[in-house]
């Protein structure tokens, strides 16, 4: 069974920063294609970023010149880096795994931007 586990939400005021990281217990991680979504109550879960084995990135729309993703396979781990933090960006974080036909979804970790 894959695991992935988020850490480094929490509260923050609008214009700062959080790290989000993602660890896997996958030996397939490298191989994987990683991604980050969000969702708040009553809401679809709307696409973030995405980081291929290949290195490439994709962001969302609402994200994009403010997140960076990026992944270090030598510790099976993803980051979010999230710059000018917005209260829009107020969520629940999920990661997202996926290689052939295995997929896995983190616990979700939440994030506030609050004055």
């Amino acid at each position: 069974q894959v695991e992935l586990v988020e850490s480094g939400g929490g509260s923050v005021r609008p214009g700062g920063s959080l790290a989000l990281s993602c660890v896997s217990s996958w030996d397939a991680f490298n191989k994987a294609a990683v991604a980050w979504y969000r969702q708040a109550p009553g809401n679809q879960r709307e696409f973030v970023a995405e980081i291929t084995s290949g290195f490439i990135t994709t962001y969302g729309d609402p994200v994009k010149g403010r997140f960076t993703i990026s992944r270090d396979n030598r510790v099976n781990t993803m980051y979010l880096q999230m710059d000018n933090l917005r209260p829009e960006d107020t969520d629940l974080y999920y990661c997202y795994a996926q290689y052939l036909t295995q997929i896995a979804w983190g616990q979700g970790i939440q994030v506030t931007v609050s004055s």
